[in-house]
C-alpha cells in the first residue's frame, strides 16, 4: 500500500488535473454552444490521468534503459516517435533550444522570450 502522504498527494494532483479539464470543457462548451455532463468531465479526466501514467512510466523506463536517473529530452523524442506530427514539434523546439543555448541566451522551459 503506498504511503499516506504520496497518496494525498496523489489525490491532490487529480483533483488539480479535474478541475483544469472541467474549465477547459466549460470554456469550449460555452464557446460552441454546448453542454457537457460531469461525467464526461470524470471520464476524460481519468483518460487522461492514465495516459499521464503510462507516458511517466515510459520515460522512465527509456531512462533506466540508457542507464540514467534524469529523463531527458532524448526520451521524450523517443515516446513521440510514433507520432510523426508531435515528433517534429518537440524536436523543433528542443533544436531552438540547443541554438539559443548556444548563443547564451536559452529560454526557460515554458517560457518564451518575448517582451
Amino acid at each position: 500500500m503506498a504511503d499516506p502522504a504520496e497518496e494525498d498527494v496523489r489525490e491532490r494532483l487529480k483533483a488539480a488535473l479535474w478541475f483544469a479539464i472541467g474549465k477547459m470543457v466549460d470554456e469550449e462548451s460555452l464557446r460552441r454552444n454546448r453542454n457537457a455532463t460531469p461525467q464526461f468531465i470524470g471520464a476524460l479526466t481519468e483518460l487522461t490521468w492514465t495516459q499521464i501514467e503510462n507516458v511517466a512510466i515510459d520515460l522512465e523506463s527509456f531512462s533506466k534503459h540508457a542507464g540514467r536517473t534524469t529523463v531527458t529530452t532524448d526520451d521524450v523524442l523517443l515516446l513521440a516517435r510514433r507520432n510523426t506530427d508531435l515528433h517534429e514539434m518537440i524536436k523543433d523546439d528542443v533544436d531552438k533550444r540547443k541554438a539559443a543555448k548556444a548563443k547564451g541566451n536559452a529560454p526557460r522551459a515554458g517560457r518564451t522570450n518575448k517582451r
